[in-house]
């Protein structure tokens, strides 16, 4: 098998919905991975964030194993011990009342949109199920999580929309208050917004955003996707704020690598949700709350978050360094590298690609979401510039328009 074998496969028989990069991956270990053709590769994506530990982490692979061995579902009309016990971690590490689980970020932000309208009904009466969301920002791609992420990108192709939401600027407070009235029911934010270009808002308006929702009792929903579970250095990016939301949304890496999604409560809506109100036929699975259980285990040790800071100033020093990087974005290792203008981010992505370096882009600029385990160890084998392929031209030649949607890997 080769990876070519691989591409013409996937053109065969799945739906063309990616605009992949010309690698397949074959296994990985940490940071490092290796394609069917023997080419190995130091991964900064980490699967947009979902291998928290990197590849086959030994002790994640053995909790999700012996799970496996036990039972792998029995749905959540039985008592499992996996979902109780990553619950329970989350409640104790966050403060948080109740744990709903899904299979997914747009699971999370959907459940958290429900139990922000049933409170409004409850509270207000039926006119109260609106909901603000910011512009620039991405909740997911679910017909509702399409209509609350504010970007017209977006709200392309599929309609009717979900109603219910609007759209206010960051940073603009007069917009925000003038967005209030009696039908408001919810305000949901990123801290960092990522597919929107890895962008962290001003802490000072987030601030802004959590005193309006105490003045008008309008809860406020934090999405944390991929801000959450130390991808910013601490293991809520919320904490950085000092905000407290009443609502806050998980995925990506809670899992390390196995699909899930969490809505944290507070006391204020941790009974909005009776049963038969809410569900998910895969949500809570043990196998994968097994996984979730053992990333928690690592992720919450006393030096784990120091050590995600310390490697993302690290990384950041470097990547200002580099000829054509002309500003670093985000929080913790979740990174935005704006490039010099008329430089093409996919291309130069594709170009890393080439050289060994799996990368992501989010609108113009690169997006680096590396594992937070193996990263340095993989690097060290190569100084920081090979990594990034700049040896090989990768920030040079970059001004022509981005590959096409069908792309043949050029050898290296």
């Amino acid at each position: 098998m080769t990876n070519q074998d691989i591409f013409k496969r996937d053109g065969e028989y799945i739906s063309h919905t990616y605009q992949r990069f010309p690698i397949a991956v074959r296994c990985g270990h940490g940071a490092s991975a290796e394609d069917f053709d023997g080419n190995s590769y130091v991964d900064f994506g980490s699967g947009i964030g979902t291998n928290s530990l990197g590849f086959c982490n030994e002790g994640w692979v053995k909790a999700v194993s012996e799970q496996l061995r036990k039972v792998q579902h029995t749905s959540n009309l039985f008592y499992t011990l996996p979902d109780v016990m990553l619950a329970e971690r989350l409640c104790r590490e966050t403060g948080y009342s109740k744990v709903f689980f899904g299979n997914s970020g747009a699971e999370a932000n959907e459940a958290a949109i429900k139990l922000a309208r049933k409170y409004g009904r409850e509270k207000k009466g039926e006119h109260c199920n609106q909901i603000i969301t910011l512009k620039n920002s991405f909740h997911g791609r679910t017909i509702t999580t399409l209509a609350a992420t504010g970007q017209d990108s977006f709200h392309q192709h599929f309609f009717p929309f979900t109603e219910g939401f609007c759209y206010v600027s960051a940073d603009d407070r007069q917009q925000l208050r003038d967005a209030v009235d009696s039908s408001v029911c919810g305000i949901m934010i990123e801290f960092v917004q990522g597919e929107g270009g890895v962008t962290a808002i001003d802490k000072n308006y987030a601030k802004y955003v959590e005193e309006v929702c105490i003045e008008n009792d309008i809860l406020l929903i934090v999405d944390e996707v991929q801000t959450g579970i130390g991808r910013t250095g601490t293991f809520l990016c919320c904490e950085q704020y000092h905000i407290r939301p009443n609502i806050i949304t998980l995925a990506k890496g809670l899992g390390g690598g196995l699909p899930i999604g969490a809505v944290l409560m507070d006391d204020v809506v941790g009974e909005i949700f009776q049963p038969g109100q809410h569900g998910s036929t895969f949500g809570g699975n043990p196998v994968v709350c097994a996984g979730g259980v053992e990333v928690l285990n690592q992720v919450c040790r006393k030096d784990f978050l120091f050590n995600v800071s310390s490697k993302a100033a690290y990384l950041k020093e470097k990547l200002l360094a580099l000829p054509g990087v002309v500003e670093v974005s985000g929080l913790g290792l979740m990174i935005g590298v704006k490039l010099a203008e008329g430089m093409d981010a996919r291309l130069v992505a594709s170009r890393c690609a080439e050289s060994g370096l799996m990368i992501l882009t989010a609108k113009t600029k690169l997006r680096i979401m590396p594992p937070f385990l193996g990263l340095l160890h993989s690097v060290a084998h190569k100084d920081m510039e090979a990594t990034l392929g700049v040896k090989r031209g990768v920030f040079s030649d970059c001004h022509a328009p981005a590959f096409p949607d069908a792309v043949q890997r050029p050898g290296r």
